[in-house]
C-alpha cells in the first residue's frame, strides 16, 4: 500500500475516525487499532512477511526484558548479542548473501578458477532494514541502561510497526516514541491541521517533482551511451531532485500522518541542498540515519576523540557502512566512500561544526561566499548520486566520464522546460521555508485567506493533474 495510492486515500480516513471515535479516547483501544491497521498495512505488501516482522518484535521484547533481569554482564551480553546477531543474520540472508557470494565468486574468478556457488532468490521485505534498526536501537539502549525495558508487549509492537514510518522511517527511537505510545492522546485540531499540510507538500514532492524528473531521469540513465555530456549532466540533476523529493516527501507524507493521530516522529530532512559543506549535508541528509550511526557505531568506536588518525578511521567505517546498509552493491559502498573523502578535509581542519545555523539566516538571499559554497557542495553531491543510480560501477564511470567530456558543454538533447520551471519554483519555496519544519509550515500565514487556500488548491490541482502510474518510494528497495 502506497502513500501515493487509492487505497491508502481509503485507509487513512478510516482509521483516523476509527481511532478518534470508535475508541472513545480509551489510549488503550487506540494502541491496540494503530496495531492492527500497521499489520494490515504491511501485509498489504507481502503477507508472509508479517511473520519475520513480528518474530523480530518477538526476538527484542523479550531479549530486552532478559538483559533487564539479568544477574551477570555476561548473561547481558548474550542476550544483546543473541538479539543482535539474529536481527543482523536476517539482513545477511534477505539482503546481502547474494552479493557476498557473487563478489567472492567473481574475486575467485580472477585468479583463474571458475566457481559455481549457490544464490538465494527472494524478496527483500520491504522496510526490514528500518524495523531492524528500531529493535537494536531499543536493546542496545536497555544494555546501555538509557530506558527500562518495555513489560507492555502492544505498545513495544507499535514502537516497531507503527505504520508511517513502517516501511521507510524515520528510524525511531525508544527514547523517544515510547513515552508518546504510552501517554494519553486528545485530538488537537492545529496539529491535525498541520499534519494535513505536510501530507500535501509531501505528495506535491513525490508525485509532482520526483515522479516527474524520475521520468526524464531513468531515460537518462538507462541510455546514457546514446546521450552529450550536457543531457547526462541534466540526468543527474534530474536524479539528485528525484531521490530527494522522493525520500523526503515520503518522510513528510510519515511525519504528517502520525501528526494525524497525535503522536510526533522524528525530524528526517532539514533541507540538505542548502547545505555548505558535505559535514552540513550530513546533518541534514536522512537524520534518523545519521544520527542512529553516530551514536551507535561513531562514538562507540571513538567519535573524534583521539588522534587524527582514528578520527579518519572512524568516518570512513560510519559512511562505508552507511553505503552498504542502502544496497548490496558495489555502487552504494563507492557512494559511501566517496563521501567520507569529501568530508575529509572538514576531518582535518576541524571545520566539521563550523555551519550550525541555516544559511543566510534573517536574509533573504545569502552571500556571495554562501552561494559559492552551497553550489560546490551541490555539485559534489550530484556527482556522488551518479554512484547511487547507476547499476555497476561500470556504468557509473562511464556515465561521469561523459559527464565531464567536451560534449558537456553542447546544447542538451532532452531539454523539459516544464519540468526545469517546476523544479525552480519549488526551489524558491524550499528556500522560503528553510526556516521552518517543512516547506510550507507557515507559507502564507500573512497572505489574505482566499490567497492562502488559492495556493493549497495549486497544489492539489498539481498533485490530480500529474497523478498517474504509482511510482514506489525509491528507499522501500532498502
Amino acid at each position: 500500500m502506497l502513500f501515493n495510492s487509492l487505497s491508502f486515500a481509503l485507509f487513512l480516513p478510516v482509521v483516523f475516525l476509527l481511532y478518534w471515535f470508535a475508541t472513545k479516547g480509551n489510549l488503550k483501544f487506540q494502541n491496540r487499532l494503530l496495531l492492527v491497521s500497521s499489520y494490515f498495512f504491511y501485509g498489504c505488501w507481502d503477507y508472509r512477511f508479517l511473520f519475520l516482522l513480528i518474530f523480530s518484535t518477538l526476538l527484542d521484547y523479550f531479549s530486552g526484558i532478559k538483559i533487564s533481569e539479568a544477574s551477570s554482564k555476561k548473561v547481558r551480553l548474550f542476550w544483546l548479542w543473541l538479539s543482535i546477531g539474529i536481527n543482523l543474520g536476517f539482513l545477511a540472508v534477505f539482503k546481502y548473501f547474494n552479493f557476498f557470494i557473487t563478489s567472492f565468486a567473481e574475486g575467485i574468478s580472477l585468479l583463474g578458477f571458475k566457481p559455481s556457488f549457490l544464490t538465494l532468490n527472494v524478496l527483500l521485505p520491504v522496510g526490514i532494514s528500518f524495523y531492524t534498526f528500531h529493535g537494536l536501537s531499543y536493546i542496545i539502549d536497555i544494555y546501555k541502561n538509557r530506558i527500562k525495558e518495555e513489560r507492555n508487549f502492544i505498545d513495544y509492537s507499535l514502537f516497531v510497526s507503527f505504520f508511517p514510518l513502517l516501511v521507510a522511517g524515520p528510524i525511531e527511537r525508544a527514547t523517544h516514541l515510547l513515552p508518546q505510545i504510552k501517554r494519553e492522546r486528545t485530538f488537537d485540531t492545529s496539529k491535525a491541521v498541520d499534519g494535513l499540510r505536510q501530507i500535501l507538500w509531501g505528495l506535491f514532492k513525490k508525485i509532482v517533482i520526483a515522479d516527474s524528473c524520475a521520468e526524464y531521469a531513468n531515460m537518462i540513465f538507462n541510455n546514457s551511451s546514446q546521450y552529450n555530456g550536457s543531457t547526462l549532466i541534466l540526468g543527474a540533476l534530474f536524479f539528485t531532485f528525484q531521490i530527494y523529493c522522493d525520500f523526503s516527501g515520503y518522510s513528510d507524507i510519515a511525519l504528517g500522518t502520525a501528526r494525524l493521530f497525535g503522536i510526533d516522529l522524528l525530524k528526517n530532512f532539514a533541507f540538505p541542498y542548502f547545505s555548505r559543506d558535505i559535514a552540513e549535508f550530513w546533518r541534514r541528509w536522512h537524520i534518523s540515519l545519521s544520527s542512529w550511526f553516530r551514536d551507535y557505531l561513531y562514538i562507540p568506536l571513538g567519535g573524534s576523540k583521539g588522534s587524527i588518525w582514528k578520527k579518519v578511521r572512524n568516518t570512513f567505517i560510519i559512511f562505508l557502512v552507511s553505503g552498504f546498509w542502502h544496497g548490496a552493491n558495489w555502487t552504494f559502498i563507492v557512494w559511501g566512500l566517496l563521501n567520507a573523502l569529501y568530508i575529509m578535509p572538514s576531518i582535518f581542519f576541524e571545520t566539521n561544526r563550523r555551519n550550525l545555523d541555516v544559511v543566510a539566516q534573517g536574509r533573504v538571499f545569502p552571500n556571495l561566499r554562501e552561494i559559492l559554497s552551497m553550489g560546490v557542495t551541490f555539485g559534489l553531491t550530484v556527482i556522488a548520486w551518479v554512484f547511487f543510480r547507476a547499476k555497476d560501477l561500470h556504468h557509473a564511470f562511464e556515465y561521469l566520464g561523459g559527464m565531464f567530456s567536451t560534449s558537456g558543454f553542447s546544447k542538451p538533447q532532452i531539454f523539459p522546460r516544464s519540468i526545469l520551471l517546476l523544479i525552480a519554483v519549488f526551489i524558491l519555496i524550499e528556500w522560503r521555508g528553510r526556516t521552518q519544519e517543512y516547506a510550507i509550515a507557515n507559507f502564507g500565514f500573512n497572505f489574505p485567506k482566499p490567497v492562502r487556500w488559492a495556493f493549497y488548491y495549486t497544489l492539489v490541482l498539481a498533485i490530480v493533474w500529474f497523478a498517474g502510474e504509482k511510482q514506489q518510494f525509491i528507499y522501500f528497495q532498502f
